[in-house]
């Protein structure tokens, strides 16, 4: 079968789906994958054929980028909303124009993150099957409350509540702009509602998330994606630093930025106090020169070969570094921004392997020392190594692979690909 996925985000939006592409081909099928261009050289690394949406992601999470505005202001659900909303208006017409030229051949579109709706109006236009891929669980349900709202305990009632009203505030920014992309790329009619009972399945470990009791069968916890181990070797300065001394903290926030780069990083040195510590810049605009001897600073570094020669992780909270930190059995220490990020601290707060986590603009170095002495006990460090050990063991790609073909034998009936 002939697949086409598309997502638009930063790496950590797209590695995961590179990792599911990677199994789709072992299986025997034919795909093409749509992201960012900077988030490319992952999909081209595993032999997967690629194609550069419109758009410079970079550019807008950068420093100056209306990501970083919202990041600033807090990073609440409706700043949130905006903020994605703005990314697409700028490009839905010239994404819906790429994929639909470039899919006309294939069985199946699976879909994820802010060109979710794109994904569904070309599936739609050409009548194939779509599948959304999820890195957090958004399909309502009365487990736990939407994870784009703060981690509060609500009664069940309350928490199915907050995913149809998130889910609705997504489309409404969303939905001026996918129906003039509609109507001016496919000749589609407006959509009203927003699409609504097709399959999504979820890159998302059991471990920190179980499948909800409330979900239909369509919607399904699948284990974490991951990109098979590439080869790949370390510059010399960096296994000279690893093999120095006792492994370090790893200090990175990814995409984020548009924060307060001198108060934070203040606060990171004193905290870290001595340390030996990696430190990575990302999108951040950090000046790495500031910092002092204890610290080594590394480049584009592959999270899976890097965090387990580490003694914790302290990162952002994203959904990718969330997941790729506990699998390699390390403690975290998360500083969240917006979106998900809250959740997916809770999540690991919740499981002893991290300290409750502090929004990064109320963190300071007398929280954040705390927050490393939490993450440094003998027992943290122990549950982390189990958890690690038993997400090891899922095979969140063979999942997905396994319900993709029975969907598309089942429902549709498709051939299963020859092994």
């Amino acid at each position: 079968m002939r697949f086409t996925v598309v997502t638009y985000g930063t790496e950590g939006d797209s590695r995961p789906l590179v990792g599911l592409c990677r199994g789709l081909l072992n299986a025997g099928h034919e795909v093409q994958f749509f992201a960012d261009r900077s988030t490319l050289a992952v999909a081209q690394a595993q032999g997967i054929s690629f194609h550069a949406l419109s758009g410079d992601m970079k550019a807008t999470v950068g420093p100056e980028g209306a990501l970083s505005k919202l990041m600033r202001k807090g990073g609440d659900v409706t700043q949130l909303a905006k903020a994605v909303a703005l990314i697409a208006d700028e490009n839905t017409v010239e994404w819906m124009r790429e994929i639909t030229t470039q899919t006309q051949a294939s069985d199946a579109i699976l879909f994820s993150g802010i060109a979710s709706y794109v994904g569904l109006s070309v599936a739609e236009y050409l009548r194939i099957p779509a599948f959304g891929l999820g890195l957090w669980p958004m399909s309502p349900t009365r487990a736990f409350p939407s994870p784009l709202l703060p981690p509060w305990q609500m009664p069940g009632w309350l928490n199915l509540l907050s995913h149809h009203a998130v889910n609705a505030l997504m489309w409404w920014s969303f939905r001026k702009r996918i129906n003039e992309a509609r109507r001016e790329v496919c000749g589609q009619m407006s959509r009203q509602q927003m699409w609504r009972d097709y399959p999504v399945l979820y890159g998302v470990s059991r471990y920190l998330i179980q499948q909800p009791a409330d979900w239909p069968e369509m919607w399904k916890i699948c284990g974490a994606w991951f990109v098979d181990s590439e080869a790949w070797e370390p510059p010399a300065t960096l296994a000279e630093f690893l093999d120095a001394g006792e492994p370090p903290i790893y200090v990175g926030f990814g995409s984020m930025a548009g924060f307060d780069r001198e108060k934070f990083l203040a606060a990171i040195i004193e905290a870290v106090a001595g340390r030996r510590a990696l430190f990575y810049s990302g999108w951040s605009g950090i000046n790495p020169v500031e910092l002092p001897g204890n610290f080594h600073v590394v480049g584009d570094t592959p999270h899976h070969w890097l965090f387990p020669r580490t003694s914790m992780v302290i990162h952002h909270g994203g959904a990718g570094t969330s997941h790729t930190a506990s699998r390699a059995g390390v403690p975290s220490v998360v500083i969240p921004f917006a979106g998900d990020q809250f959740f997916w601290a809770d999540k690991l707060a919740s499981t002893g392997i991290a300290p409750k986590y502090v929004h990064h603009t109320k963190i300071n170095a007398r929280k954040l020392s705390s927050m490393i002495d939490f993450a440094a006990k003998p027992e943290v460090a122990g549950r982390a190594k189990a958890l690690g050990a038993a997400m090891a063991q899922e095979d969140g790609v063979a999942c997905a692979v396994h319900y993709i073909e029975k969907h598309m034998t089942e429902v549709f009936g498709f051939p299963r690909a020859s092994r």
